[in-house]
């Protein structure tokens, strides 16, 4: 399975997507800060699944329809900082769909996920992860799981990773850098956290119009999850 995850910094880089997904051929596409009224229902043989109503600027997840069945999706709103209180730029961060393996005959999980701006504390955006990943759990009991995007954790990120490993998720970052727009706060910004995967790279793609670079996520539900959905 190969996923992107792309924040597209209030739009600006929609107009890059059809090229990318051309150029890269992934199974799943997910977005963050999109303007989910101006999307459309297809992007070079990927399909929408769903995207947020609530948000200024919203989440997206595409997939290859000719792959991939959508069993369930859901959108789920996380606890709120000072910034989404007075601005409200984001009210869900949390899209996940729940998808069946139409050759395989098995289902994965995949979402979108963008956490609280810098402006908050990692506390509050640990607490939005570990909701966020209790939910997909709750979207299928033992289903392999990959929750990508952007999660606005500069500094810490050893501290985020105990936290993440304690739910049993795995966190993985890019191969390099994915936000360069501050001199200060350059670093690995999108991640994808993950149970019931085996992840076998996690690559930062080259840097279009937004402040965030694209990630392709190349990863294989592993085959215990597998077995643990079907005796649940």
């Amino acid at each position: 399975m190969r996923v992107i995850s792309y924040n597209l910094r209030k739009h600006r880089a929609a107009g890059e997507l059809a090229h990318l997904v051309e150029r890269y051929n992934p199974d799943v596409l997910c977005l963050q800060e999109a303007d989910t009224s101006a999307i459309p229902d297809e992007i070079e043989g990927l399909h929408l699944a769903d995207a947020t109503q609530r948000n200024r600027l919203g989440l997206a997840v595409y997939y290859r329809r000719n792959t991939y069945r959508a069993v369930e999706v859901r959108a789920l709103a996380l606890k709120k900082s000072l910034h989404d209180r007075v601005l409200k730029p984001a009210e869900e961060r949390l899209l996940g769909v729940r998808l069946h393996d139409i050759d395989h005959g098995r289902e994965v999980i995949v979402a979108s996920f963008h956490a609280a701006p810098l402006t908050a504390l990692n506390s509050l955006r640990r607490h939005q992860i570990r909701t966020a990943l209790t939910e997909l759990e709750s979207l299928g009991r033992g289903v392999p799981a990959l929750m990508v995007g952007d999660y606005n954790y500069p500094v810490f990120k050893e501290h985020l990773g105990q936290h993440v490993r304690a739910q049993g998720f795995e966190l993985n970052l890019s191969d390099s850098r994915t936000y360069t727009r501050y001199r200060f706060f350059r670093g690995h910004y999108d991640f994808a956290t993950s149970i019931g995967f085996e992840i076998d790279r996690v690559r930062t793609l080259p840097q279009g119009s937004s402040d965030h670079l694209p990630i392709l996520i190349t990863a294989q539900p592993l085959e215990t999850r597998k077995t643990a959905a079907g005796a649940a």
